[in-house]
């Protein structure tokens, strides 16, 4: 019996179908047929598999949306690249925030990690996003991809971010001109007007912790712990300001260091999360035997669109 086109087996189903090029032979993409009991309850269609919305928000960190055309059938998932970028970026520099092994430096080491990996892949992740229609993580990736050039951009001498708040002409002189002078790093401004940064970036991510309520339970925690981050790297820089400020104040660089230390930590934490997160979308990816959960909220808390239509 020739087999079914997917549009004809399942002419109201919204949900996302992703082309396979090798069919076995009992027409699905396999090679097997899946009982009822598949606890992803996906559908094996002639050429297709669809996904359930639990397994959709696994892969994409958003809930099942409807997009036009088959642009997810023709691209790949953008979300572990930009993935990939973030932990890349964000692990090595919550190990230098802790003074891990004797690191530190706020990162410089890893500048060009920075540029890279948390800006360039998380930026083409961002377009992925966009390209198949998933505004969240899409806002998401390119609000972190331009955190991380910004922040690599603040640690290039060339740029003149702390150098250009060395106004004493006698330090100035010992530059010969050059961009970057490093006294900028203990002028109270520029410590206090880099908190400023880091305390609007804590807001941010306070709306993407509100509206992660919609995905996951891990995405939670990433965005929960990447608050308590920048408020603590907030503090810090706030801290040092006052240090700088007053060179007899060991009261404020003690709870500097101390809340470098704990942002290091939390942001430790968000990075943890982000690895299994990652770890369970490169399994889901690939019709592992194995799939680890992520806690799906997309179909606990009901959008305000599924609302509407169970009151109709």
């Amino acid at each position: 019996m020739a087999n079914a086109h997917p549009s004809q087996a399942h002419p109201d189903d919204t949900r996302l179908e992703k082309d396979f090029s090798h069919h076995g032979p009992n027409g699905n993409a396999s090679g097997y047929d899946d009982g009822s009991g598949d606890p992803l309850t996906r559908l094996r269609t002639a050429g297709s598999v669809n996904i359930s919305p639990e397994m959709f928000e696994k892969l994409y960190l958003s809930p099942e949306n409807r997009v036009k055309g088959e642009l997810r059938k023709t691209f790949g998932n953008p979300t572990p690249i930009a993935l990939v970028g973030f932990l890349l970026s964000l692990t090595p520099l919550s190990c230098d925030l802790m003074g891990w092994r004797g690191a530190g430096g706020s990162g410089a080491a890893s500048t060009g990690v920075f540029l890279a990996f948390g800006g360039i892949l998380m930026i083409l992740g961002s377009i992925g996003e966009w390209i198949v229609g998933n505004t969240f993580p899409f806002v998401v990736f390119g609000t972190f991809g331009a955190f991380w050039l910004a922040f690599a951009a603040t640690l290039i001498p060339w740029f003149n971010a702390y150098g250009a708040y060395v106004t004493d002409p006698t330090l100035a002189a010992t530059q010969m001109g050059n961009p970057g002078n490093p006294a900028g790093l203990q002028v109270p401004a520029f410590n206090s007007s880099f908190g400023f940064f880091l305390i609007f970036m804590g807001l941010i991510c306070f709306v993407f912790l509100i509206c992660s309520l919609r995905t996951n339970i891990v995405f939670f925690v990433i965005f929960l712990t990447l608050v308590c981050a920048f408020g603590c790297l907030a503090g810090a820089y706030f801290n040092l300001a006052l240090t700088y400020e007053n060179a007899m104040n060991t009261a404020a660089a003690t709870r500097a260091s101390r809340l470098l230390v704990a942002g290091g930590a939390f942001a430790f934490i968000t990075s943890l999360a982000g690895w299994y997160i990652f770890v369970a979308i490169m399994l889901a990816s690939l019709d592992f035997p194995l799939q680890i959960p992520v806690g799906d909220l997309s179909t606990m808390i009901k959008g305000a669109s599924e609302r509407q239509k169970s009151k109709v």
